[in-house]
């Protein structure tokens, strides 16, 4: 298994009291088979390149009732028989071959794929196929109910932020090689592998598995280890030295048959003949033995066998946005998520190759400019936020969350307090607080809040004196997950430390705190930052992030470590790269470099005043739940539509739906209060663009008084039977008591300017009852 996976695997059981058994060898493999466990990794190919049949360990890990988890690699499956085929419980794995750059670490997309009988245990974003109200195909979330805007500290996962985007490019490139297109350059690879093998076989370097493997060879060096990596670096190679008797190699579809010669000459002796190309290509075409080689087929929809032109490939891609209502349509007023501009000008470095082709654990000499970036956004970010010490190494904010949260509870631990396990969480907090809580080992204890939607501090105090010898901390969320300023901040921080526990301030909002307030100032012992959000780096769908953690002083030596790239630390690895979504770092990096620090503070203040001006104009329409003591919210409001489930039957998922039609995404819907909307407009919004939004807005509480008036039925009007496909206002039958003009033209401007859902209202209930591969035609499910 690689060593980056252990050491993240180490670091996530230990707060959970779980035994990470490592084996190093066949015996000690089989001793361990032997014994009690309840799961067993795999890595297939091995870390070292090696290949074998697994089956009958599966069966023996099976015997033990254990599950077997198999980390894969999806171009060698391409040529390996799979994973599920001999018997795997759970298969995981890496995208990042598949069209991403390495970008020293990040951002890649992982998958984990599973048997029918895990699948209510699997983190987030599982999207299935459910219908729309006329009976077509349509894709959602699925199987919700178990996140953590439910379950909370009983979710499966604190995963929030993912990594959507780098998917979508991993999915377009398997789209346009297609299954022969995949084969072949996993052949290509597996030839260039074979050949080099053989070559060095005649230099007299065997390998360590005999023979086997995909595109890594692991190499006996006879003692010359050090020398051969020096002759490698001198000539612009970089070589893993696994073991100090053994140098690992990997090839890839950009390898060539000079990178085969140059390796050669590295471990050829002074004046030793090199192998013929020709001569090395003669045996078998890959090292991969004949019993574990592939003969199911794979990726049999059209989609994956249709689209192999550059001009068909581009017309797929532009039907697929098209479906879409994003950022260049429309502003996405989605409550906590801060879909603010990506600025062309901060995207741009990340397309250069001297960010883009630099592998993560590349010497140290050759990651300077990486180095430099780092050092710099630390200093900046710790500046924001008043902090002494962040790490940049978890890839989203959840993952931020965990890693603060170990840092406090291994300071506990340091202390000799390993008893202080009890977590505080306000019960209107983000859903990953307590799951990531829990996820560290702590227990979570949920306080109220008062009818303001502010932390009730009464509660909180009898908490804490309640809990005081094992108070480990509280989360809260500032502004809060409400929509406001707290002015009690300061003291309920006081309060958590005088009965020894630390205080977690959610960096979710802090798009309304940068240049006007920092949480390491009022009172905050961590927090992490959502660069995603924030500080510009594009999240649409659900990632990539980057979730820095930040720290005070004395919390700076349990910030995450990485050993398997030699950074020291009190506290494992959280994330594989030790620089977690590296690559991304750029865009950060040029829009605080460009705003500066007088921009950043406009720019915050800009976004609160764009959410009052909202809430202000809507306040007699649509009324804000929650607002300070002069009537004021922070940088998003909550608009409160609970009235209209009793007045007309309408309720707020009906305004959402609605609001397709005036062509913009729905506000945040219930959360975090049921039946209502939350609005962030950010500072990237035009006052045009916020009165457009408004006046959609006020349009639709004059069909809602319609309702409420009669003009109009309660189960058959705009706003239930939103939104309006083309397909259906198309239709030779028109059956509802308002016209199609209402329906797709409910504004003048709308006829200029108008998007088509693609898909009418989506039945739920049937997706989370009929869940199934979507890759599977949906006439292929009918009975």
């Amino acid at each position: 298994v690689h060593p980056q996976t252990i050491e993240v695997i180490q670091t996530r059981a230990k707060p959970l009291a779980l035994e990470v058994l490592v084996v190093n060898s066949k015996e000690e493999w089989e001793a361990a088979l032997a014994g009690d466990f309840f799961a067993a990794l795999i890595q297939y190919p091995a870390s070292s390149g090696w290949v074998t049949d697994w089956k009958a360990d599966v069966e023996t890990i099976h015997a033990k009732h254990a599950a077997a988890i198999v980390a894969t690699d999806l171009l060698a499956l391409t040529l390996l028989t799979p994973p599920g085929e001999w018997g795997a419980d759970i298969v995981v794995g890496n995208s990042q071959r598949f069209g991403m750059p390495m970008g020293a670490g990040g951002p890649h997309a992982a998958f984990m794929a599973c048997r029918d009988e895990y699948k209510r245990s699997l983190p987030g974003r599982l999207v299935g196929v459910s219908v729309d109200a006329h009976g077509k195909p349509a894709y959602r979330l699925a199987l919700q109910t178990r996140e953590q805007h439910i379950r909370r500290e009983k979710a499966t996962s604190n995963i929030c932020t993912a990594q959507v985007l780098p998917a979508v490019i991993a999915s377009m490139y398997a789209v346009y090689h297609g299954p022969q297109g995949l084969s072949r350059i996993a052949q290509r690879v597996a030839r260039f592998t074979a050949i080099l093998s053989r070559g060095l076989t005649q230099l007299g370097f065997g390998q360590r598995h005999h023979g086997t493997a995909f595109d890594t060879l692991c190499l006996h060096t006879q003692g010359a280890t050090d020398s051969i990596v020096a002759r490698a670096l001198s000539r612009g190679v970089n070589l893993r030295q696994a073991w100090k008797e053994y140098i690992c190699i990997s090839l890839d579809e950009t390898t060539t048959r000079a990178d085969v010669e140059l390796i050669w000459s590295i471990f050829a002796r002074d004046g030793e003949e090199l192998p013929s190309v020709e001569a090395m290509d003669e045996g078998p075409t890959s090292l991969i033995p004949e019993s574990l080689q592939r003969s199911s087929r794979y990726l049999t929809h059209p989609v994956f066998n249709t689209h192999h032109s550059e001009t068909a490939m581009l017309r797929y891609i532009r039907s697929l946005s098209d479906k879409d209502l994003a950022l260049d349509r429309s502003m996405i007023p989605l409550g906590s998520c801060t879909m603010k501009l990506n600025a062309t000008s901060e995207m741009i470095p990340i397309t250069w190759p001297e960010f883009a082709d630099v592998h993560p654990f590349a010497p140290a000499d050759q990651l300077q400019g990486y180095a430099e970036l780092d050092a710099q956004l630390r200093r900046w970010l710790c500046q924001a936020t008043g902090y002494a010490g962040i790490s940049l190494q978890p890839n989203a904010g959840s993952q931020g969350e965990y890693a603060g949260l170990l840092a406090i509870k291994a300071f506990h631990d340091s202390k000799g307090q390993n008893h202080r396990n009890i977590c505080l969480i306000p019960s209107s907090a983000h859903g990953t607080n307590p799951a990531s809580a829990h996820m560290v080992g702590l227990k979570v204890v949920v306080t109220k809040c008062d009818d303001n939607g502010n932390v009730d501090l009464d509660d909180l105090r009898a908490h804490c004196e309640k809990h005081s010898a094992h108070l480990a901390c509280v989360m809260i969320t500032y502004p809060s997950t409400h929509g406001v300023f707290e002015t009690q901040v300061k003291q309920l921080c006081e309060l958590v430390h005088s009965h020894g526990g630390r205080v977690y301030v959610d960096g979710a909002n802090m798009n309304a705190l940068v240049g006007l307030a920092a949480p390491g100032e009022f009172g905050g012992d961590v927090s992490h930052l959502n660069l995603h959000k924030t500080f510009c780096i594009p999240h649409g769908g659900g990632g990539p992030g980057v979730g820095p953690v930040c720290v005070v002083e004395d919390l700076v030596p349990f910030l995450p470590g990485h050993a398997t790239a030699g950074i020291a630390g009190q506290v494992g690895a959280v994330s594989a790269a030790p620089l977690g979504n590296a690559a991304v770092l750029p865009i950060s990096w040029m829009y605080i470099r460009m705003m500066g620090e007088p921009g950043l503070k406009l720019a915050t203040e800009t976004a609160i005043l764009n959410a009052n001006y909202i809430s202000a104009r809507l306040q007699q329409h649509f009324p804000t739940l929650y607002a300070g003591e002069h009537g004021h919210v922070a940088h998003e409001c909550i608009l409160d539509l609970r009235q209209f489930k009793d007045s007309c039957g309408v309720m707020a998922e009906d305004v959402a739906k609605r609001l397709i039609d005036y062509g913009f995404h729905a506000p945040t819907l219930s959360f975090p209060v049921p039946n209502t909307l939350m609005v962030e407009p950010t500072e990237s919004e035009s006052r045009h663009e916020l009165d457009r939004f408004i006046e959609a807005m006020i349009a639709i509480r004059g069909e809602i008084a319609a309702i409420e008036a009669g003009e109009l039925p309660r189960d058959d009007n705009p706003l239930k039977n939103a939104p309006h496909t083309a397909q259906a206002l198309l239709a030779a039958d028109w059956t509802h008591d308002y016209s199609r003009e209402a329906a797709a033209y409910p504004l003048p401007a709308l006829r200029h300017s108008k998007y088509w859902s693609p898909v009418g209202r989506v039945d739920n209930v049937y997706g989370d009852r009929n869940l199934f591969c979507s890759c599977v035609p949906m006439d292929g499910n009918e009975d």
